[in-house]
């Protein structure tokens, strides 16, 4: 491929490198030049242009990203059309995303025009979740490039996607006077939630004495019943001897593994009766946020069998983030108040479900205000960070309503992709020093400033290391407060879809806090407007 400034005259049939606005219009960058494109671009002025020529090996970028993802087996993946050399692929089915790096490594050492990346191994997934993109970065790469990436990757893969397999599990808890009920009420909810994510169900719970005796029955009556056993000590395991373990051998069991090199998990205990595994679950997995028994867990539930050596290779990241509320941290640090909250109000939808009149609900008016305006006065008035208004859809009108505010205004020209692009967008905006990020919809009319008051207040009494969550009654509304922690992931965040999987994934606690009917009051359609008092204009 050559690549760079030629004249007019010989552009013809080229590819152009750089999207050039023209009196007629926009010509986009990758569009092969023709001879009405060309006449366009002299009207306008222009004597040359920059284009990629194609040799005759050469492949366009889009074609040569069709190819080499054609050669991945297709079995619980979905691959997008190919646009700008771009190929994304998404799973079909929740499981566990497994990486080959020698295979991707090879791959990506053809040549640097040629780009395959990928989730990290053995990352729990959804489907529909983006799992890995290729990229072609020039305009063209010559196909015997394509060729050499879509060899390997037929000879062997890349990456899959294991399904995740419906287990039925047993809880089997110890008990000590010092273990409170509630802490064992939660470990039982949080590990229900946990299996739920995958498929599973928490079918049995069982609370017996933090003894060897009493363990090891409980483990011979339920294993005939249930295809996984997972056991809470009471006390930490110590000793390879100590009850837990003993306790899988008394019954009959074989413990493979004691201790991971995880932290938080590292008191992990692995065994197994033939096919049926039993987990000694560590103290740190009564909490929902991540640790090392998540990843055996994940591993188990997709039909692996983490061996020794696995269990002994997880060093190298394994280093999570520690748990504030261990009996003894390794050191006590000072952990500062989380920075403000920024609020961050969506405007730019295309309101799709007000009909053929095309009258925009942001701009219905409740007392005499239009709501856009409304919704972002009651933010302003809570005083105590930064507030965000993303537009998209009839932006000057959108921002015409808020003339006079004192708002940052973020701009969304993607806002037909969907919520993820403006919650992208918005949080471009958000200072470097806040402590999270309030998410408000603009349509809702119920919400107040005490509504927003009462949420940030909820998140600073968890030092912002919580999702903050509106409730009416129980269900989810809105709006939600994401903690800094989680803005690398609303950052990955592509298509119609808003920050759900981020809080259920997060392994952050989640704090739910009643607003009453506000928190699910939204006015999508002409006849929610005058239910809830607007008349309608613009």
């Amino acid at each position: 491929m050559r690549f760079g400034p030629v004249p007019l005259a010989e552009a013809e049939g080229a590819i152009l490198a750089h999207a050039v606005k023209t009196g007629e219009g926009k010509l986009a960058k990758g569009r092969r030049l023709s001879a009405n494109d060309l006449a366009m671009l002299a009207d306008a002025g222009m004597g040359e242009v920059v284009v990629a020529r194609l040799e005759p090996d050469d492949l366009p970028e889009d074609e040569a990203a069709a190819r080499i993802a054609s050669a991945i087996s297709p079995d619980r993946l979905r691959f997008s059309s190919a646009a700008t050399g771009r190929v994304n692929v998404y799973a079909t089915v929740s499981g566990l995303f497994v990486a080959n790096r020698a295979t991707v490594d090879r791959v990506n050492r053809i040549d640097p025009a040629i780009t395959l990346a990928c989730l990290a191994d053995h990352v729990a997934v959804d489907a529909g979740d983006m799992v890995a993109t290729i990229k072609i970065i020039p305009l063209a790469v010559p196909g015997k490039f394509v060729e050499q990436a879509a060899a390997v990757l037929r000879a062997e893969p890349a990456f899959d996607v294991k399904p995740f397999v419906p287990k039925r599990a047993a809880l089997i808890a110890t008990e000590l006077p010092s273990l409170k009920r509630q802490v064992m009420d939660k470990t039982r909810a949080v590990l229900a939630g946990r299996l739920a994510q995958a498929g599973s169900s928490l079918d049995t719970e069982r609370r017996v004495a933090h003894t060897e005796t009493a363990v090891a029955a409980e483990i011979a009556e339920l294993r005939s019943t249930h295809d996984l056993l997972i056991i809470f000590g009471a006390s930490a395991v110590a000793d390879p001897e100590d009850v837990v373990p003993a306790a899988i051998r008394r019954a009959g069991g074989t413990v493979e593994h004691v201790g991971m090199p995880v932290d938080p998990g590292n008191l992990l205990v692995l065994g197994r009766f033939g096919d049926i595994p039993v987990v000694g679950a560590p103290g740190c997995a009564r909490s929902p946020r991540e640790n090392g028994f998540d990843w055996i867990l994940d591993r188990l539930l997709a039909g692996e069998w983490p061996s020794p050596t696995d269990i002994a290779g997880l060093g190298v990241g394994g280093l999570l983030k520690e748990i504030p509320t261990r009996p003894q941290p390794r050191e006590v640090a000072v952990r500062p108040q989380p920075g403000p909250v920024a609020i961050v109000v969506l405007a730019a939808g295309r309101a799709s479900r007000m009909g053929p009149a095309g009258k925009h609900k942001l701009l219905a008016e409740f007392d005499g205000i239009p709501l856009v305006r409304r919704s972002v006065e009651t933010a302003l008035s809570v005083g105590k960070g930064k507030v965000v208004v993303v537009t998209g859809y009839r932006e000057a009108e959108i921002r015409a309503a808020l003339s006079g505010l004192s708002v940052a205004l973020v701009s969304n020209p993607d806002y037909e992709s969907g919520m993820a692009s403006s919650l992208v967008a918005g949080l471009t905006a958000v200072d470097e020093g806040a402590g999270g990020m309030l998410v408000m919809l603009a349509d809702m009319p119920g919400l107040t400033d005490g509504h927003l008051s009462k949420m940030i207040d909820a998140f600073g009494a968890e030092s912002g290391r919580a999702v903050v969550r509106a409730v009416t009654e129980g269900q989810r509304g809105n709006p939600v407060i994401l903690p800094k922690s989680t803005f690398a992931a609303v950052r990955q965040l592509v298509g119609d879809v808003g920050a759900r999987h981020i809080v259920e994934r997060c392994g952050l606690p989640v704090i739910d806090v009643e607003l009453g009917a506000a928190a699910r009051l939204d006015v999508d359609t002409p006849e929610a407007i005058l239910a809830a008092g607007g008349i309608l204009k613009g």
